[in-house]
């Protein structure tokens, strides 16, 4: 077993592997976004090399080992609805190593945060208070605006984070927005992000993480009653991923996870 200061000082070096990767990015991202904003309404290029960030992260954190599956469509620019599960805040990163760009629902308070916080607004993501109707009316609204860019929007439809290790219920938003538009819905697995780092816990942990593309699944011809069985079936088909994912490398449930 890894020792406790061992982990410490690993955690310090990724966390310092991540700062100076944010420094130099951010002023790159901010250049690129200034130069494109005449003609990238959607700041595709600002946001494409935004996710970058991530690269100096993984090949230089010997905590982290990330992998990607799975098939993008030949045009994610058609564009999609993009929804995974969600593990950690380390999802993001792991997500981020897939060659496309998309925008990204993401909390308030992680926009807040110097340099990563002003990248992310450069890159048009989309802040959301959580529990907030108006801010969730908002935030949806925002999410038609950059899919009318034919930019491809990212969302959770868990809403938050699991506390046993299983899928939280999909929220409804991501599914009307898709029907609403006629867009088509990109599902994803997300497997061992939680391992990386724990929630309330500043230390990173090792872990090997991977994301799985799955198969697009399209809304055309769809109506509002069609919503709950939609729904399903891609939580269903990221459910049975996950599965897959965790036979492949094993699983342990969390330590506050219910029985049975």
């Amino acid at each position: 077993m890894e020792s406790y200061l061992g982990r410490m000082i690993l955690s310090i070096w990724g966390w310092f592997i991540l700062g100076m990767s944010v420094l130099v990015f951010t002023p790159i991202v901010a250049i690129v976004r200034l130069a494109t904003m005449p003609f990238d309404k959607g700041a595709y290029a600002a946001g494409y090399v935004f996710r970058k960030v991530v690269i100096p992260l993984s090949a230089l954190n010997p905590l982290w080992t990330f992998h990607t599956s799975g098939e993008l469509p030949d045009d994610m620019r058609r564009p999609y609805v993009v929804v995974a599960n969600h593990e950690s805040f380390v999802d993001m990163i792991l997500i981020s190593h897939l060659p496309t760009e998309m925008k990204w629902l993401s909390k308030i308070e992680i926009m807040r945060i110097p340099f990563v916080g002003w990248m992310m607004r450069c890159a048009r993501d989309i802040p959301l208070v959580r529990g907030d109707a108006k801010s969730t009316t908002t935030a949806l609204a925002e999410c038609r605006e950059r899919l009318s860019c034919n930019v491809s929007v990212m969302i959770f439809p868990e809403g938050s984070r699991s506390k046993t290790g299983e899928l939280n219920p999909f929220q409804a938003g991501a599914f009307k927005l898709a029907i609403e538009g006629q867009y088509p819905i990109l599902p994803m697995a997300v497997h061992g992000t939680r391992d990386a780092l724990r929630k309330h816990d500043w230390r990173q942990g090792r872990a090997v993480a991977e994301v799985r593309v799955l198969e697009p699944v399209s809304t055309d011809g769809l109506t509002k009653n069609d919503l709950p069985e939609l729904r399903d079936r891609v939580q269903s088909m990221i459910s049975d991923a996950r599965a897959d994912l965790r036979e492949k490398y094993g699983y342990v449930a969390p330590a506050n996870a219910k029985a049975g």
